[in-house]
Parts: structure tokens; C-alpha cells; sequence
């Protein structure tokens, strides 16, 4: 299969997901483009047969260029997409105010892919997220926003720089090992 792994990152959490997809994509013995956003345009994408797309999380979405190139697609396009997303917030499954946080701060991101998905009539294979390392400016953000709590914001900043973590690379790659062996 032709596979295109297409990126947005700003602080590089995204592209280093990004390059784990298409290590296991290539691995499989698939024909794998990684490429940023910048040198996508969305009439390329036909060209390919899975197209995993991601994006760094903006205002609880994923960021502008992956709108814009979800926007510019045209209808029946002929591939099948799988969205990825970055964002800083917990993970939802690690409790009641992280599911909250993540709700709110990352939670119309797998929206946004399902929308364009059946606006466009293209099969959505699954959506990945994993918490990604703020850069400072988020990190300000989070602090004065989303966990004024000190104790709270010193053990989740703790975590945040860490991610996304060894483990959140080998779920990437399990992510796209399912979507490539699974599709129909």
C-alpha cells in the first residue's frame, strides 16, 4: 500500500509520533511518505491508500493547517484516513478531573476527523492521542488556566515533560499496526 503519515508539530511531540507510525508502516513493507503539513497540499492525497494525518492539539482542536487540509479535500477522495493528535493535557483514563481536563482542553479533536470523514465520504481507520511535553508558552497556559493548584500543577508538569514517553511511541506503533492490518 502507498501510506502517507502527514504532520503538524510545533514543538516536535507530533512529528516524533509521526515518525513512529511510519517506521511501523514501512516495516510492514508499505510504501511511506512522512512528510510536515507545509509540503502537503490536499488534492496529493489521492495518491495514496491510508493517509494518517496529525496535528498538535489547539484550543481543545487540532491545529489550523490539518483544518485546512481536512477543508480542502475533495469528495470521495478514493483513501482512507487514520487522525493523530498531540496535546498537553493528561491522558482522560488516568481519572474524574483528568477526563475533565481532557474533555475540555483537547476533546474536539476526534470531532473534527469524524466530521470531515463523513462530509468527504472517507472511511476514518482510528484516531490516536497521547499527551506531548508543552512547550513554554502552554506550559504558562495550563499553569494560570487549566491547574492553578500548586500541587497539582507540580505533579502533572512533572509527567507532561516527559511525554510523549517510550510508551506512548510504542502505542503509536501499535495504533498503526492495527490500522494497517485491519482495514478492509
Amino acid at each position: 500500500m502507498r501510506v502517507l503519515v502527514g504532520y503538524f508539530s510545533e514543538t516536535g511531540n507530533t512529528k516524533r509520533i509521526a515518525e513512529a507510525i511510519g517506521q511501523e508502516a514501512e516495516a510492514a513493507g508499505h510504501a511511506v511518505r512522512v512528510e510536515s503539513t507545509e509540503g502537503i497540499d490536499a488534492a496529493q492525497l489521492a495518491q495514496y491508500d491510508v493517509v494518517f494525518l496529525g496535528s498538535t492539539c489547539h484550543s481543545s482542536d487540532v491545529a489550523a493547517p490539518v483544518q485546512d487540509i481536512l477543508k480542502g479535500i475533495p469528495q470521495g477522495p478514493g483513501f482512507e484516513l487514520a487522525g493523530f493528535v498531540t496535546h498537553s493535557v493528561p491522558m482522560p483514563d488516568a481519572g474524574a478531573r483528568q477526563k475533565e481536563m481532557y474533555a475540555q482542553w483537547a476533546g474536539k479533536c476526534l470531532a473534527t476527523f469524524e466530521t470531515a470523514c463523513k462530509e468527504k465520504g472517507i472511511g476514518l481507520l482510528g484516531f490516536f492521542h497521547c499527551q506531548g511535553a508543552p512547550n513554554p508558552q502552554i506550559e504558562l497556559f495550563i499553569r494560570n488556566t487549566v491547574i492553578p493548584d500548586e500541587t497539582e500543577w507540580n505533579e502533572y508538569i512533572e509527567d507532561a515533560r516527559k511525554h510523549p514517553t517510550p510508551e506512548d511511541v510504542e502505542s503509536a506503533k501499535g495504533f498503526a499496526r492495527g490500522v494497517l492490518t485491519e482495514r478492509p
